[in-house]
């Protein structure tokens, strides 16, 4: 049974009866599903294998509406009820999907997780919302380059500041905090080996007991697009 969603969800099913539990693919910040998953592959070579996929927008995201409350907990909430009643997952996420995919063992039948382009820290927790904003307005560029790098992403073509805002300060209102005992499930962490944003990721690891760590070629999108990236979690999540 599927429990609707405030979420755009796309879901894909393999052509016969299914190999292995569904695919929940989360995509970064300032991007969306057919972005960062669907228009790379990933949907065919899942169903390919036999798997189902689910490809959400996160909330202020390509076609999903924003949330009145974008704090991680109400976003993986509304992933929960993405995913429906189904007895095994297995959860891919990418940067700030990533960030959201450590809190769904707590919350989803997880069977294996996979953890890439993470940051071990609260990447916005520095952001000057207001500067952001004000550029969004039509202001000054940002002097701060972190904030300004968000302005910039945010006011890209096609991309609704006010809702990316609304999800950066939700995400500063329950600051990443990653603790060891969390995630019980078999994980790895991926990361480009040229990606600033998830330099430390290997911080993490100690963190989920039993889970390993793969770097592969490119920056934060490189990594994302490259090949390397889509082998490591194919093998990852083929194994019973």
């Amino acid at each position: 049974m599927t429990v609707p969603t405030s979420l755009a969800v796309r879901r894909f099913a393999p052509d016969g009866a299914p190999a292995g539990p569904p695919v929940l693919l989360l995509h970064g910040f300032a991007s969306d599903g057919p972005t960062d998953w669907i228009g790379t592959g990933w949907p065919a070579a899942l169903t390919a294998a036999g798997r189902p996929v689910v490809v959400p927008d996160l909330p202020g995201h390509g076609s999903s509406p924003a949330l009145a409350d974008a704090t991680p907990k109400a976003v993986t909430e509304e992933l929960v009820l993405a995913v429906g009643d189904v007895s095994e997952v297995d959860v891919v996420g990418y940067s700030l999907g990533a960030r959201l995919a450590w809190e769904l063992p707590a919350l989803l039948p997880v069977r294996r997780l996979v953890l890439a382009g993470i940051s071990p820290h609260e990447p916005f927790g520095s952001v000057d919302v207001e500067a952001a904003r004000a550029f969004a307005d039509g202001g000054r560029l940002p002097a701060d380059p972190l904030t300004a790098a968000i302005a910039r992403m945010i006011t890209a073509p096609g991309r609704d500041p006010a809702a990316l805002l609304r999800c950066v300060e939700g995400l500063r209102r329950e600051p990443f905090a990653p603790q060891v005992g969390t995630i019980g499930v078999p994980t790895r962490f991926v990361a480009g080996r040229d990606d600033p944003i998830s330099q430390g990721i290997e911080t993490l690891v100690p963190l989920v007991p039993g889970s390993d760590l793969l770097l592969v070629p490119g920056d934060h999108g490189g990594a994302l697009r490259g090949a390397a990236f889509k082998t490591a979690v194919l093998t990852f999540l083929d194994t019973p």
